[in-house]
């Protein structure tokens, strides 16, 4: 979705307003927690998003390659609490993978050489 497709108020600014009344303005789905924006978002190639309205229909298809919630805010310029609701709904509807970040308060770990290989590289950059 390219931000000259949003609706503009009368100043011509884009207008949030429309991407907030797809989610209906619902901050979250259903009872879910909201998504972290770190969350991985991935879909599957045999996925068809024919038929979605415009914003699920770029979701999908943006994610064919694995995306955060955050990066498909970015990509798409849609604000990242609308994002987060409408992957939520994809999610329930079978259309988007959701890979959830690790929760070390849940007894989640990594593996301590991934670690070490992923800050040798970020000190690399």
């Amino acid at each position: 979705m390219n931000p000259d497709d949003l609706d503009h108020d009368a100043a011509g600014e884009p207008s949030l307003v429309r991407p907030y009344a797809l989610v209906r303005g619902r901050t979250r789905a259903g009872s879910a927690a909201p998504l972290p924006v770190e969350a991985i978002i991935v879909t599957d190639d045999s996925v068809n998003a024919s038929g979605l309205q415009l914003e699920p229909e770029a979701i999908v298809r943006l994610c064919r390659r694995p995306y955060s919630v955050a990066e498909v805010s970015a990509l798409l310029a849609v604000p990242v609490g609308v994002v987060r609701v409408l992957v939520a709904d994809l999610s329930a509807d079978g259309f988007v993978q959701v890979n959830l970040p690790l929760d070390p308060t849940a007894g989640d770990t990594v593996d301590r050489s991934i670690l070490e290989r992923v800050l040798a590289g970020l000190e690399a950059l």
